[in-house]
């Protein structure tokens, strides 16, 4: 449970139509195997010890006292167990006859909450037998524990951080006000929804919309049990439909039909941070509410879920080509409005035949169609120096042809040449300053052009580049308007990759595809061979890991040493644990050297949900220490 993940579970037992002791062996033998796999919460579907088809049998004491019985199986098989075990199970409460979820742990009730919301529409009768849960809670008698009873009850673990749970069960989440936002609202980060839906062409992609969209607008960990196969199938099917979902994305799915355990890892303390950063969610009891206390040992959760190692990129080939087509849309569509409100009808851009220029390129292109406006407009300059290979400068031009852009080349080797002897430069030192002036000598190129054409400098650096300095300070760092700024390296492979695959110019996609072949370099210092001799992930390290630790630190909150500890689980086999940490503390180390970029940015288009823009995004000192983030690696 270090760092705030914990392993929970949705489960479907085997069951019989009341037959309660059955139901209660197969629902012990789950919770048994939840155990052994260090399940902290264990959730099974509405009514699973008696059955949710029973009928009019559920107004039949021998039922009731069945299940009754079988309850207390469960609570003493529970002794034994740490795991905290939700059932369902119909129940009589001064008088009237509810529709529960009962948690149990330790040999104990820690308490029942009835249903809310009956339905009595369609297939279901509920009103027929059970009555709405009351207004106030109360408390009951059972099992040898004296427990509260009601919908107001926060189960909260008195030594795990951020563990709190609450129950509804059913159609409790299809009411307009479901009672999990009241739970949310109070603490809970993980609802638990004990259900019995039956499935019908279609209802299964609603079940999915509904958990994830709870769980995204109430930050939560969503657990949904659904009664399996063994329901009476005499009007409707049930096929254990199990969905688990964390801060509206779908973490697992069951397989239908199903029975057994849907088990995951939820980070608790990432739904924590993610409440506690958005002021729109207000929380806090007001002391309606029991809170339930139940200990749980703070113990290691081995992390045996895949953790994604481009979070960034979508999985799916068709997720990525949406991605994609919204991103280019946003940057066009910001590049639009600028020109627009400036009267610009032309854009100047440094190409260089890499990645970033090519996007850059391309949502000029896409900006100028949107407005109709001529594509001469697109001033695209090449500039080549001590660095540049025939292939990216060869490629620079293909791409400025095949897009029917201007395209000029300013060889720029003579002015900085100028320039080294100005300020008594040694030239065949290869230092920053030999970089550096090269950059500041582009910019200055196309600054002018740009004034002299009454045109826009569009920036081509990327989001990755940012959050490392991996930028000329008042070099390729300054533009007029950065189309590329919230755009992770990442991904911007992919939007080449995109326009390459949907473009219906043979001669684009040949250059394209080159480009995503051609490492990814300033090319500052002299090739060698005519091959590109500066690759940049040499030098900062790999950017699937910078943007792997950028999303965990800024998107997840994620501290230093949990972002190690995730990072090696997504790229064991590509990274052993060394290299993960020497590139780890670069990154933090540049991250926060290099804020004094990021303070005077140009405005930019955000596309994502991590972004570095100070007008909004990141409003962090330029002076701020890294070392309390440097020092938690120490320990490694």
């Amino acid at each position: 449970m270090r760092d705030g993940f914990i392993r929970v579970a949705a489960a479907t037992p085997a069951l019989r139509v009341a037959d309660c002791n059955y139901n209660a062996g197969k629902t012990i033998d789950l919770m048994r195997e939840a155990e052994r796999q260090s399940v902290s919460l264990v959730v099974f579907p509405e009514l699973g010890l008696s059955g949710y088809t029973c009928q009019d049998l559920f107004l039949q004491p021998v039922l009731l006292q069945g299940a009754l019985e079988a309850l207390e199986t469960i609570v003493s098989a529970s002794e034994e167990m740490e795991v905290v075990a939700v059932v369902g199970l119909p129940l009589r409460w001064q008088g009237k006859l509810y529709n529960c979820a009962v948690a149990v742990q330790g040999g104990e009730v820690l308490g029942v909450v009835p249903k809310s919301f009956l339905p009595n529409y369609g297939e279901f009768y509920e009103q027929r037998w059970f009555v709405p849960a009351p207004e106030e809670n109360g408390l009951i008698g059972l099992c040898g524990s004296t427990a509260p009873f009601g919908t107001d009850i926060i189960f909260s673990s008195e030594s795990v951080e951020h563990f709190s749970f609450a129950l509804e069960i059913c159609e409790d989440l299809w009411a307009p006000m479901p009672p999990s936002s009241r739970h949310a609202i109070h603490g809970a980060t993980i609802l638990a929804n004990l259900s019995a839906s039956d499935e019908l062409v279609g209802k299964a992609g609603y079940k999915r919309q509904l958990v994830c969209n709870q769980s995204g607008r109430l930050m939560a960990a969503y657990l949904y049990a659904g009664s399996g196969a063994g329901e009476s199938t005499g009007d409707m099917v049930f096929a254990g439909h199990n969905l688990i979902a964390e801060n509206g994305i779908l973490l697992a799915e069951s397989e239908v039909p199903f029975e057994g355990l849907l088990v995951r890892e939820v980070d608790l303390a990432f739904l924590a941070n993610e409440r506690m950063r958005t002021n729109t969610f207000t929380s806090g009891s007001d002391g309606s509410y029991d809170v339930v206390l139940f200990s749980h040992a703070v113990r290691e959760t081995e992390l045996r879920d895949p953790i994604d190692r481009y979070p960034f990129v979508p999985s799916g080939d068709d997720d990525r080509s949406e991605r994609c087509k919204t991103i280019l849309m946003i940057q066009s569509v910001g590049l639009g409005k600028r020109l627009l409100h400036t009267g610009s009808k032309k854009v100047v851009i440094g190409l260089s035949g890499g990645l970033d220029s090519t996007v850059a390129l391309l949502v000029a292109v896409e900006a100028f169609d949107r407005l109709a406006l001529d594509r001469t407009g697109i001033i695209a300059i090449t500039m080549p120096c001590f660095g540049t290979t025939e292939r990216t400068r060869t490629n620079a031009w293909a791409l400025a042809r095949s897009l029917g852009v201007t395209i000029r080349e300013i060889d720029i080797t003579k002015s900085v040449m100028q320039h080294f002897s100005d300020i008594s430069h040694d030239p065949s030192v290869h230092d920053v300053t030999f970089e550096n002036s090269q950059a500041r000598e582009r910019t200055q190129v196309l600054m002018d052009v740009a004034n002299k054409e009454g045109a826009l400098v569009i920036g081509t650096g990327d989001l990755s580049e940012l959050a490392l300095g991996w930028a000329t300070y008042n070099g390729d760092h300054m533009s007029m308007y950065g189309v590329n700024a919230a755009v992770p390296k990442t991904l911007i492979r992919h939007l080449v990759s995109y326009v390459a695959k949907t473009t219906g110019s043979e001669a684009l996609r040949r250059v394209l595809t080159d480009v995503l072949d051609t490492p990814v370099s300033p090319e500052l210092l002299p090739a060698r061979d005519g091959v590109i001799s500066q690759v940049t992930e040499d030098i900062v390290g790999p950017y699937e890991l910078h943007d792997f630790f950028l999303y965990h630190m800024l998107r997840r909150g994620s501290s230093p040493a949990k972002v190690f500890r995730v990072a090696k689980v997504a790229f064991q086999g590509s990274y052993d644990d060394a290299t993960i940490l020497k590139w780890l503390r670069t990154f933090y180390r540049r991250f926060f050297s290099q804020q004094f970029k990021r303070s005077c940015l140009p405005d930019g288009p955000k596309v994502g949900s991590v972004a570095l823009s100070p007008r909004g995004d990141l409003r962090m000192p330029s002076d701020a220490c890294a070392t309390l983030w440097l020092e938690e690696l120490d320990q490694f």
